[in-house]
């Protein structure tokens, strides 16, 4: 697990790596308390300022049978350059001076305070990460579901139909994180791509009686987190759409089999190995998979192991990660 963690850093591992203080890394324990997929993701440095560039191989070189006193043709494989951005997702955490000073330790009540920041960043980065579009909201990144949102397209062997229609769709996700399938980006030079800055005492406006000409003392910190989503290998993501949670039972007699859907999304995969595999489905969604595993069979494909002091629900050795941004309302998926 040494060797893997080296090879596919998690944000923690990023961020003891790169800030020797341990500011960001208590950041990132923080976020982590609510953000399962940080317990997953791989991150890696892009090579830009801004994002990632990456070379993705399009095509093989074909190789020649060869006769006797035969020539062989060179030939060459084709690639595709694919540039990644990052965006900037930021916000403003105010106290009111004069509460922080009624506790004994200023510093740790406005940690306290700015939980809900943390937890807001940690929604937004999961949301976008899943649904963010650059073409409709460009200073944000692009997701998964505008790559995986095309039966017709190159990438459409690694979306499952769920045999749902009309507008109250779910999905499922199996994604292998690693540097050489999926990852996450952080900017050049960046440490984790989280900053934290202290801007001390200001004076602010009271906005409570709509005039905004009230003024009170407060303590701000500014909270920057930079990141963005590399898809490599679009063979290590799958995608299960169109899961009608209307019609979904606890014996799969009706509506999706999801347990027969996930293994077919393993069978997408070509190695599962090659990286940090985990699934990621709404709360509903899990709950009708736990269900529907344990009435099939009297030996579940489902297992319960302690990891770090969590307790996490596997599915055929893959962890299943609940998911809250994921939405129960996707149009469908054609």
């Amino acid at each position: 697990m040494a060797t893997l963690s080296v090879q596919n850093p998690t944000l923690m591992d990023l961020a003891k790596a790169t800030d020797p203080d341990g500011g960001i890394a208590d950041i990132v324990e923080i976020l982590a308390e609510t953000n399962e997929v940080l317990d997953d993701m791989t991150w890696v440095e892009g090579n830009l300022t801004t994002g990632n560039r990456t070379s993705i191989r399009t095509g093989l070189p074909t190789p020649t049978w060869r006769k006797m006193y035969g020539g062989v043709q060179p030939d060459k494989g084709s690639q595709a350059q694919v540039d990644d951005t990052c965006g900037m997702l930021e916000a403003y955490a105010e106290v009111d001076k004069a509460l922080a000073d009624l506790s004994n330790n200023t510093a740790a009540f406005r940690m306290v305070e700015e939980k809900a920041h943390l937890e807001g960043l940690n929604q937004e980065i999961v949301d976008t990460m899943f649904y963010g579009n650059e073409d409709s909201e460009p200073e944000a990144f692009t997701g998964f579901s505008p790559r995986f949102n095309d039966l017709s397209a190159d990438n459409s062997d690694n979306i499952i139909a769920g045999g749902g229609s009309g507008s109250d769709n779910a999905s499922i996700w199996l994604v292998v994180w690693s540097p050489q399938t999926c990852f996450g980006i952080i900017p050049k030079g960046s440490v984790a791509g989280l900053q934290r800055s202290d801007l001390g005492e200001v004076t602010i406006e009271d906005a409570s009686d709509g005039s905004n000409t009230g003024r009170m003392q407060a303590y701000r910190t500014h909270y920057r987190w930079d990141a963005g989503l590399c898809v490599r290998d679009w063979r290590y993501v799958v995608r299960i759409a169109n899961i009608d949670k209307s019609a979904l039972t606890k014996d799969a007699a009706s509506g999706a089999d999801l347990p027969d859907l996930m293994f077919q999304a393993m069978t997408q995969i070509p190695n599962l190995s090659l990286g940090r595999a985990a699934w990621y489905m709404s709360r509903n969604t899990m709950s009708f998979v736990r269900r529907q595993c344990t009435n099939a069979t009297s030996g579940s494909t489902l297992t319960i192991d302690n990891v770090g002091g969590k307790m996490v629900t596997n599915f055929s050795g893959i962890p299943l990660r609940r998911c809250d941004s994921l939405s129960a309302d996707e149009a469908l998926v054609s």
